[in-house]
């Protein structure tokens, strides 16, 4: 899955149905079943099904799939810091990296 489809984002849940998808999509390019990425993954055949039919998985497990799939590396992105454009943008920034956010909302 060499292309880079954006999701569309409405909610978690479609996101996660959408990550699903996907996946289901690399274990057909595969030829794998279900149990057999299951069994690649070292995840529990019951648990691979249901995040294909419903997107809930988690985190550790979806890192499993990942692995088997040799996806890990599509992982690095995830909440990666900001990349700034120019110096200004570095000069604009608070030079001390926040610990803590400020609001509850």
């Amino acid at each position: 899955m060499n292309n880079i489809i954006s999701f569309s984002v409405s909610n978690p849940s479609d996101v996660a149905l959408q990550i699903a998808a996907r996946v289901k999509a690399r274990r057909l390019e595969l030829n794998l079943t279900q149990e057999g990425l299951a069994t690649r993954s070292g995840v529990k055949f019951a648990t691979y099904r249901r995040f294909e039919q419903t997107g809930e998985i988690s985190l550790k497990g979806l890192l499993q799939i990942g692995f088997a799939l040799n996806a890990l590396s599509e992982f690095e992105n995830l909440f990666v810091q900001k990349q700034y454009q120019s110096l200004d943008d570095v000069l604009n920034e608070q030079s001390v990296t926040r610990k803590r956010g400020k609001k509850n909302e």
